[in-house]
């Protein structure tokens, strides 16, 4: 009983989260958005992308003003239990809004206690978030994989410096950045084309920042537009114009945001889809497909084929070692799950941020600068990690079952413009 007063200062606080007798679906979407913009005037980034009614967006910069964390947290209690009284006995099309709807308020719900500072486990937190609890395995697991490696980058040294020193041989001239990003996207663009129409209009702006804890960055704005960021602070090597422009732009991030926007707020009138907040489950979806989306659009030799045919000559590159550096990248990818140990181990207080900067070193093969920045992003996005490499091998056992690649496009599509949730996913 204790918690009644503030349930019942939540509800008459001018949230319009109390069920009336003209109450909709649609109208607890427009509570949701008000709510989730609510929460992100409390948290920088925690709102990654927003393109509604600016009508909402101004009540809901009042109702932060007005209301601290508990209230707001009250409010979602009372706006979850509305969402799933409304979706009784209601179609399937509405079932699935209310799925998506609950599965993101229990992410909120989630964040809102990290916000209030409950410590969460690693797992409790990404399954609070994301919707899913990692399997993940012990670092000495991957000490074959370095092996393996070790033959491929033969000399004197730890690995992971004779690693750096090959890589940083295919590093993309500073001045030469834009126009082979810019070419990369394009192709990343024309293969998804052919597969998956866009809406007139689409675009993107790009630029090269400095100052971030990550290597890119889509921030979408609606109306069919993204900027992509490309961070400099460390030397861009010529295999991340590709990862980028696909992970990013096209069939990743760009993508998916403009076909949700196209396809569900647009045509459908769900307006819940103008939000994205950034620790939800659509992250693990988004990561996820976007980095499948790679492969998807480069399947095989293509990718190496596409690059010395028309990146390294671009960028001034020599493409004599070219075989070499892309069997390194392709040995490097069973590395993946590595990081989210270190993360995990990282966050749960077993090591400490040395330890886990000397563990990314190792097991990540980079430099102590790029290292370092792999464990800044762990301190700013914490168990956000798992939606690369996790949500990666999710997409990819899904959509994998299929044979053929026009299968495994429309697949994709489906997955980047509907309503789905990690459990949405098929699993081997």
């Amino acid at each position: 009983m204790k918690f009644a007063p503030v349930l019942l200062a939540a509800l008459l606080a001018g949230c319009a989260t109390a069920r009336g007798p003209a109450d909709s679906l649609d109208a607890a979407a427009r509570d949701y958005l008000r709510l989730q913009l609510a929460i992100g005037e409390k948290e920088e980034g925690y709102i990654d992308a927003y393109f509604g009614p600016p009508e909402i967006q101004a009540a809901a910069k009042a109702d932060a003003a007005g209301q601290g964390l508990p209230q707001l947290a009250a409010r979602l209690d009372a706006l979850s239990a509305r969402i799933a009284a409304l979706g009784r006995g209601g179609s399937a099309e509405q079932a699935s809004r209310v799925r998506f709807l609950l599965a993101q308020l229990t992410a909120a719900r989630t964040r809102l206690r990290m916000m209030q500072g409950e410590k969460l486990s690693f797992d409790e937190e990404a399954l609070g978030l994301f919707g899913v609890r990692p399997q993940l395995q012990p670092l000495s697991a991957y000490d074959p994989v370095l092996a393996g490696i070790d033959k491929l980058v033969p000399g004197k040294g730890p690995l992971a410096d004779r690693v750096d020193a090959f890589q940083e041989r295919f590093t993309i001239p500073r001045q030469r950045l834009e126009p082979v990003f810019r070419a990369a996207i394009a192709e990343c663009r024309a293969r998804t084309l052919r597969f998956i129409p866009v809406p007139p209009g689409e675009r993107f702006d790009l630029g090269f920042v400095t100052g971030k804890s990550w290597s890119g960055y889509n921030y979408y704005k609606g109306d069919y537009v993204s900027r992509i960021e490309v961070n400099t602070d460390l030397p861009v090597r010529i295999s991340r114009a590709v990862d980028l422009g696909c992970h990013e732009g096209y069939p990743g991030h760009h993508l998916l945001n403009l076909l949700l926007e196209q396809r569900l707020v647009r045509q459908r009138g769900w307006i819940e889809y103008s939000v994205y907040p950034l620790y939800s489950p659509q992250s693990l979806i988004a990561e996820g497909t976007a980095n499948y989306g790679i492969d998807l659009a480069f399947p095989g030799p293509q990718k190496l084929a596409y690059e010395v045919a028309a990146l390294y000559p671009l960028a001034g590159l020599s493409t004599a070692d070219a075989r070499r550096y892309d069997a390194l990248l392709e040995a490097m990818k069973a590395l993946g799950g590595a990081r989210m140990t270190i993360a995990r181990d990282f966050l749960d207080g077993r090591i400490s941020e040395e330890q886990a900067v000397a563990l990314a070193r190792k097991y990540q093969l980079v430099s102590e600068k790029r290292a370092r920045q792999s464990v800044a992003f762990t301190k700013q996005y914490r168990s956000y990690v798992i939606n690369y490499g996790l949500g990666r091998d999710m997409v990819a056992a899904d959509i994998e079952r299929l044979a053929t690649p026009a299968q495994r496009w429309k697949r994709f599509e489906q997955l980047i413009s509907q309503p789905t949730l990690p459990a949405d996913l098929a699993t081997r």
